[in-house]
């Protein structure tokens, strides 16, 4: 996760996406992920309600991106890009699953990096402004 996240923040320093002061916050992220203890699993990696078809039955949709990974991956998409503006669903998440613990909460910061580096250069390379809107303000948030 360290390197992905050098990597990202990177080309998003090369496209001038971000200012001196938000590539040394990437930066500093990715070394706090180096030393964490990261548990693996089966990552969905696009787990949002989007992908969601919920009825009686709950099942999830495009796996295109699944692949093994950091454990908390999928959650971190749910923490800091769903959850802000929905935290009725949070609430519902954490009664069924469990709440995360402190180190949880730490590793979901870097991850949180993470999703603001990937949605800033991939909403600029695609022209989605909404995403790289998502990327600015996730960053200035953690910030």
């Amino acid at each position: 996760m360290a390197s992905r996240l050098r990597h990202w923040a990177d080309r998003a320093h090369q496209a001038a996406l971000t200012t001196p002061a938000a590539r040394a916050y990437l930066l500093a992220a990715a070394h706090d992920l180096a030393d964490a203890a990261l548990q693996g699993a089966v990552c969905h990696l696009d787990y949002q309600p989007r992908n969601w078809c919920a009825g009686t039955d709950f099942a999830v949709l495009d796996f295109e991106h699944m692949r093994p990974d950091a454990r908390l991956r999928d959650l971190a998409r749910l923490h800091h890009r769903i959850w802000p503006s929905a935290p009725h669903l949070e609430a519902a998440f954490h009664e069924g699953y469990g709440r995360p613990t402190e180190q949880d909460f730490d590793i979901l910061r870097g991850l949180g990096a993470y999703e603001a580096a990937t949605a800033l250069v991939r909403g600029h390379e695609c022209g989605d402004a909404e995403l790289t809107g998502h990327g600015r303000t996730l960053l200035d948030q953690l910030m």
